[in-house]
């Protein structure tokens, strides 16, 4: 497996490479310290598996950055944002962008494994506190998901939206439901379209605000 880390702190780049060889199996670990050499890595590794990204680095704005990165990789290549900022607005951003998802640089090493394991699993990991809602600066978390959106899914589609929230992967929730993979798919399928969302990440989102449980990863 080829990991990016790409982070303008070396001492945490030092850091993270030590959470990820509890990982286990074969891994090959590249590194960058501003966005530029985040796109040079991608375009000479284009077998990049994961890349977990500080928003915070030299050499273009994190949003430029983020989004020259999504359209060089592939769609099943996920991005994890990882940092120390508290700006909850560039988080979702990040979210909205395609992230696959988000774990603070605060976390402990064991949260960090554990949401590393889900998000490579196929899952979404997404801090509970971040997907609370009343935020007094008013801060949009994307898609405002309602009742009436929900009422064109099926029992079973709500079963796996609510699974979704919890960050589940499709072959756990298959495992859950007792459905074949394919299938869950297909329901992942239309509950994007129902919601109208165009990612996980932000299903994790809308199945929060519809008060399904967030994912809780490490407890």
């Amino acid at each position: 497996m080829k990991i990016l880390i790409a982070d303008d702190h070396e001492l945490f780049r030092d850091g993270l490479r030590h959470v990820l060889d509890q990982l286990g199996g074969e891994l090959t670990i590249v590194e960058a310290c501003d966005f530029p050499q985040a796109v040079a890595a991608v375009d000479a590794h284009p077998d990049m598996d994961i890349v977990l990204l500080d928003l915070n680095m030299p050499g273009m704005s994190w949003n430029e950055g983020l989004q020259r990165l999504k359209d060089m990789l592939s769609d099943q290549v996920p991005v994890i944002v990882l940092s120390a900022s508290d700006d909850r607005r560039h988080v979702l951003q990040a979210v909205n962008m395609g992230a696959a998802g988000f774990i603070p640089k605060t976390s402990s090493s064991r949260v960090m494994l554990s949401a590393l394991k889900l998000v490579l699993s196929g899952g979404v990991y997404l801090p509970p506190a971040l997907l609370e809602q009343g935020n007094p600066q008013g801060d949009s978390l994307g898609p405002v998901a309602n009742e009436n959106a929900v009422s064109f899914l099926t029992p079973r589609q709500r079963e796996v939206l609510a699974l979704l929230g919890q960050g589940k992967s499709n072959k756990e929730i298959a495992r859950v439901l007792q459905l074949a993979e394919g299938t869950v798919k297909l329901h992942v399928t239309a509950i994007l379209k129902a919601l109208n969302v165009n990612n996980r990440t932000r299903a994790v989102v809308a199945a929060s605000q519809l008060g399904l449980t967030a994912p809780e990863v490490g407890s």
